[in-house]
Order: C-alpha cells, then structure tokens, then sequence
C-alpha cells in the first residue's frame, strides 16, 4: 500500500482521487467513483468537485449509507449533494435505503453497479471498521453479493458495499486522520484480518494520513 503523510490530508486526498479519474477518463468513455462519509473525506470531496473534470462522464455511488428517510440529516446523500452532485454534472446513484423492501433495495443497487469500481475511497474507525462493516456483523462474511444490508450500529442500519465490490476496485484509497485511529492504521498496514479493513486488498491502494495517525512524531 501506497501511504502519503499530509498535513493537508483533504487536498492531498482531493489530488490523488483526481488523478485517478483523470487517468481512467483518458481510456475509457467513463468513471465510476463510490464514496464513504466523514469530516476530512467530505473536505476532499469538495475540494475534488472544484477541479476541472469531465464530470458529465463520472458516475458516483455510495460505499454505504444509513437506513433512514431522505433528506435525514445523519445520511451521508446530504452531504454528497451539497459537497459534489450540486456543484457538478456527475451522475448520482444514491442506495435506495428509505425502501421498505431492503432486501430487493440491496438487488437493485447491485445490479447498478458496473463490474469494476473504478475508484473507491474508504475511511477508518477506531474500531478497525470501513464502509459500514463493522467487527461481528454477519455482513463481513458475505462473499457472493456486491451490497449488503448490516445489524443495528451506531442508531441505524446500514446499507455497504461488500468485500468482494470494494476489492474488485481499481484503485482504492483511504482517507484516516487523529491519533484516535493510530491502531487501527497500524493493523490496515498490517493486513490484519482481525479488523475489518484489514480484509480489504493492499495493492492498487493509496492511504492518506496525517501524521497523528501514522504514529509520527511531531
């Protein structure tokens, strides 16, 4: 695994997810890009919506999302929209999580998917955690579907994107700031399967972390 140390963890961020959607829209009529919530993330999005992109040829989908009505304060979609989808032509493909009937909700966001994800950012939890795949939910051990619906967490249910979706990516590319997650970066680094995040692949993957959680001195 590629790891950048930033002190501007957003704009870094912001640069190599650029790159990588310029690099595949130089091949390919189109880009596919799935983003995860979070403080710093949503900081690099916007500052990713702000670059000169073809962005009427990107498609961006959800890593995962809170089971709650739209317009819910808590659903990472209210940031999406006013972080990117506002200010730019991408096309939307928002999880259907406000569908009484999750299980065809699940099918159909699957379905919506292309093949291969182009780019997927993820973030890091304390807790060895990304997407919504949390320690011990039977969601980590899905191996035959691209989406998932997870336990309660946190107050919600979760729809994410499975192990095997995010590891079909083309690039993959974490974003993880504060001494808070020193741990859990030392255990992705380590491929440790004992944390989520540490099932996802090492190669074709970039980790973008300020210097408090790469365990840096100052």
């Amino acid at each position: 695994m590629e790891v950048i140390s930033a002190t501007d963890v957003a704009g870094s961020a912001a640069a190599v997810l650029e790159a990588a959607l310029h690099e595949r829209l130089a091949s390919a009529s189109r880009a596919s890009l799935a983003l995860s919530g979070g403080s710093t993330p949503w900081q690099a999005v916007e500052r990713l919506a702000g670059v000169d992109l073809a962005w009427d040829r990107v498609d961006v989908f959800q890593v995962d999302e809170r089971v709650a009505p739209a317009g819910d304060p808590a659903r990472n979609a209210v940031e999406l929209e006013a972080r990117l989808l506002s200010r730019t032509q991408a096309m939307a493909h928002l999880m259907p999580v406000e569908r009484t009937d999750l299980d065809q909700a699940v099918a159909d966001y699957a379905a919506r998917l292309p093949p291969t994800l182009d780019v997927v950012q993820l973030g890091l939890g304390a807790d060895g955690h990304t997407a919504s795949l949390v320690p011990g939910d039977p969601v980590l051990d899905v191996e035959d579907d691209d989406v998932g619906v997870t336990g309660e967490y946190r107050g919600n249910r979760r729809m994410t994107l499975t192990y095997p979706a995010i590891n079909r990516a083309g690039l993959i590319v974490w974003i993880v700031t504060g001494a808070e997650k020193r741990e859990a970066v030392r255990a992705l680094l380590r491929g440790d399967p004992d944390i989520p995040a540490g099932r996802i692949r090492a190669d074709r993957a970039v980790l973008v972390a300020d210097r408090a959680a790469l365990g840096e001195d100052a």
